[in-house]
């Protein structure tokens, strides 16, 4: 990070002070800080104080030219390598969206070429706002890199998402940001899938299965460290998003199957991690089922098949599937392999000890149309989901 050239903007909210320690850390690493305020953030914190810890004046008022053959807000603009909005305000982002200009770093940030990185900050209810949700949106396809903000008590008292996250994750999504454009996935659009669906059979119970998502949050994570901008469509899990990946939250394999469907154009790899249950009941119980003496039949049908929709429509993209199996690994694997028109398929063996779903470990067995590809032994799925991500970035380059 040293010698990066990184402009922040730091606009109205409580969260200003975790600002302030993002400027410290930035600093510290050699960045070169200029911090750009806009007039409600500093209501919370002096210009003085971003000022001692960048080194610099902070910029605040588009009029005020100290030099006469400088245009400030084009001069920072252009010599920008990265521009970090943090917090950023439901406002910020909503003039973002809509190309509105009316103070020093909303007239910046339209100027600039410089990538954007956001971290929103703001009550629960602001946030998922659908106006909100919708600008956000707009700046993700726009190319814009969201930091999700993290759960939990917020300064208003509700509890909830919508606090910016910490500066530690805000700087290792910086540090990953450089790192990853000199990796052999830079420039490419990676979907990831992950975790389990639950299907509802009433208002308390769901059918689903044992996966933890683990996997497909490692893949996910290796993927956007090698430079890939990575959309993890993921189901009920217990995990943190990883850095630099946008992050959606699916329920059911019918809302798996539609976020897939609607990214799909966009992305130049698949990589199918998710466990998607197979089935689904036929009629959901609008009121708890009771408890009775006889026993109580449950019919299911069959959900969409995701991957084979993905393997007819996926053109010249690449498509990596997964295999848990419990007898036949190699057969089976290979068999969907074909059947659903892979790329590449990861065959694990979910009975062997260490292997499969909950744990942080796995045994794989990658496969493609012409014979096995790599095979892994007992060990962390962060490794494996590295070694994936190194064979597709090699076939991405002509490599085996």
């Amino acid at each position: 990070m040293k010698g990066k050239r990184i402009v922040v903007g730091v606009t109205g909210g409580i969260a200003v002070f975790k600002a302030a320690a993002l400027v410290s850390q930035l600093t510290q690493r050699g960045a070169e800080v200029q911090v750009i305020m806009t007039q409600s953030a500093t209501q919370f914190v002096t210009p003085l104080t971003f000022q001692t810890l960048s080194r610099k004046p902070v910029a605040l008022d588009t009029f005020e030219e100290k030099d006469p053959s400088v245009v400030t807000h084009i001069d920072i603009a252009d010599h920008a390598d990265l521009f970090v909005i943090a917090p950023a305000t439901a406002n910020i982002l909503a003039k973002l969206a809509h190309g509105l200009g009316d103070d020093m770093l909303s007239t910046t940030l339209l100027a600039t070429q410089a990538p954007v990185m956001i971290a929103p900050a703001m009550n629960v209810h602001m946030y998922q706002n659908p106006v909100v949700q919708e600008n956000m949106e707009k700046l993700r396809n726009l190319g814009h890199i969201f930091i999700d903000p993290g759960s939990g008590q917020l300064a208003c008292g509700y509890v909830g998402q919508g606090r910016m996250e910490e500066p530690e994750k805000i700087i290792s999504a910086i540090e990953a940001f450089f790192h990853r454009r000199k990796g052999k996935l830079y420039g490419k659009r990676i979907l990831v899938t992950a975790g389990p669906t639950r299907e509802p059979i009433d208002p308390v119970r769901y059918l689903s299965n044992r996966s933890s998502g683990k996997m497909g949050y490692a893949i996910a994570e290796e993927a956007a460290a090698a430079g890939g901008e990575v959309v993890l469509i993921s189901g009920p899990v217990h995990l943190e998003t990883p850095p630099g990946v946008t992050r959606q939250e699916v329920m059911t394999a019918k809302e798996m199957h539609d976020a897939v469907m609607k990214e799909l154009d966009r992305a130049d790899v698949i990589i199918k991690a998710a466990a998607v249950a197979d089935y689904q009941p036929v009629r959901i119980s609008k009121s708890k089922i009771k408890k009775k003496e006889e026993n109580e039949e449950l019919k299911l049908k069959k959900t969409v098949d995701i991957a084979t929709e993905v393997g007819k429509k996926k053109g010249s993209r690449l498509f990596v599937g997964f295999a848990a199996e419990t007898d036949h690994v190699k057969r089976y694997a290979q068999e969907k392999l074909r059947r659903k028109n892979m790329d590449m398929i990861v065959a694990n063996d979910v009975s062997l000890p260490g292997a499969g779903f909950d744990g942080d470990t796995n045994v794989v067995t990658v496969y493609d149309q012409e014979g096995m590809v790599f095979q892994l032994p007992l060990t962390t799925k962060k490794m494996v989901a590295k070694r994936l991500i190194e064979g597709i970035g090699d076939r991405l380059h002509g490599g085996s």
